[in-house]
């Protein structure tokens, strides 16, 4: 796993970025390339079941092409691991986003939003609780019973 450590200020609201008046302020170091699954996941917030339903929806996002584009690609899509099962390469990009779409669909409505904000898009638990109007804490719930949903259908072992 990648790493880009940087240093926060501690507040009460959590980590945010340094700046301001020096004095007796605690900070913390955090790793800018983790993602917020892989957070909740090391801090025994997340059962393996319900990161690894993550890990595959990103997965199929990515594969599939759907996060936006800062310029035009020139490269091919390149899909490491698994089998390609004789698919082309736009075959392989179709195959998952419809994967995608049905995991998404499988959620359901009220959890699809947590769900892409903090599996596809990267964003913290509270920037997503922030971003949709809910209450503080709730979020986690809410991300934890989307992703029960999407595990069952990657059909992924466990509970």
């Amino acid at each position: 796993m990648q790493r880009r450590l940087a240093e926060r200020e501690l507040t009460e609201a959590g980590p945010r970025r340094r700046g301001g008046a020096r004095g007796a302020r605690r900070s913390v170091t955090v790793n800018l390339a983790e993602s917020p699954l892989a957070w909740l996941h090391a801090r025994g917030h997340l059962a393996a079941r319900l990161f690894d339903a993550g890990e595959r929806l990103r997965a199929d996002y990515e594969r599939a092409g759907l996060a936006p584009c800062v310029t035009m690609r020139w490269d091919g899509v390149r899909v490491d691991g698994g089998a390609d099962l004789g698919l082309a390469p736009s075959e392989r990009r179709i195959a998952a986003k419809a994967r995608f779409d049905g995991a998404m669909a499988a959620a359901g409505k009220g959890l699809a939003d947590v769900l892409w904000r903090v599996a596809c898009a990267g964003e913290s638990v509270p920037d997503a609780e922030r971003a949709l109007a809910w209450p503080a804490r709730s979020g986690k719930l809410v991300l934890g019973l989307a992703l029960d949903r999407v595990a069952d259908f990657y059909r992924l072992p466990g509970a």
